[in-house]
């Protein structure tokens, strides 16, 4: 908190155009991140959902993040998509996937942040961040996904994709990676909009190395907190303390307004008549 009383109130302004730009990326980064979950659903078996339906569930799935434990999001995302006529082993892998890929790709692009790291940061982040990515690689050698995908089936109780195999796995983590690479960019706009125009790969892969360490601590909901302490930790060394500091609690700030109006809103949607009874015809038709 000391970082933050030495701050002047410039500390605070940003550029307006930057901000919005920034804004607009991350919200792009969220439609898409709803888009790849739709694909996963298709490659899983599951029916083609509307673009703008795989938003709605995906982003007030999103809620869920705001709760202790790691576990509402998925499951809420799972059990909406199941009122959607997707079935309850399709709704949840795709679920769990889609969250699981995204922080293997989260990893990825936050692998970055060690570039101009202290030594201290690199001896305790290194080793964890090349378990998760050979981990990964086994995972998507073709023998492993096919037998981990039918393993799924089998718990679900259902078919297997016969067209599935680990040639999705690795297009899924190519997608999610790129997505990543967008909200990482969206990040180093706004730190830009308040004057930390530093280094584009460390500074904008802190964001996702910082966010994959907070989804980590399973007590913190959003990893609120936690995230914020990995991020002043990586920016530090770039821009100093204070600024970090300033930076780290705008994000938090930025990220959770661009995620819960859209969120807010389509939730009230379907609390309006005509979204309870679209609801109430999806359960008729169950």
């Amino acid at each position: 908190m000391s970082h933050l009383r030495e701050m002047g109130p410039e500390a605070w302004t940003p550029d307006v155009f930057l901000l919005a730009v920034s804004s607009f990326l991350l919200l792009l980064g969220y439609l898409v991140s709803a888009a790849l979950w739709g694909m996963v659903v298709v490659d899983l078996g599951g029916p083609r959902l509307p673009v703008m339906e795989s938003v709605r569930l995906f982003m007030v799935a999103n809620l869920g993040r705001y709760l202790p434990g790691k576990v509402w999001q998925i499951a809420g995302l799972a059990m909406m998509a199941r009122r959607k006529g997707i079935p309850a082993g399709t709704a949840t892998g795709a679920a769990v996937l889609g969250q699981g890929i995204a922080l293997v790709a989260a990893t990825l692009v936050g692998v970055g942040a060690l570039v101009g790291a202290p030594a201290a940061t690199r001896a305790w982040s290194l080793p964890g961040a090349l378990v998760v990515l050979a981990g990964t690689g086994v995972f998507l050698l073709p023998p492993v996904f096919r037998w981990a995908m039918g393993l799924w089936f089998r718990v679900a109780r259902q078919d297997a994709p016969a067209t599935l195999g680990s040639v999705h796995g690795v297009r899924w983590l190519a997608l999610y990676a790129a997505n990543w690479a967008l909200y990482a960019f969206s990040f180093w706009v706004l730190a830009a909009s308040f004057g930390h125009r530093g280094d584009v790969v460390p500074v904008a892969s802190a964001f996702a190395a910082a966010y994959v360490l907070g989804y980590l601590m399973l007590f913190a909901p959003a990893g609120v907190g936690v995230r914020e302490g990995f991020l002043v930790a990586f920016l530090t060394p770039f821009m100093g303390a204070g600024a970090a500091t300033v930076l780290a609690v705008v994000a938090r700030l930025w990220t959770t307004a661009v995620e819960l109006v859209p969120a807010a809103i389509f939730w009230v949607g379907t609390m309006t008549p005509a979204g309870a009874h679209t609801n109430g015809g999806e359960h008729a038709g169950e």
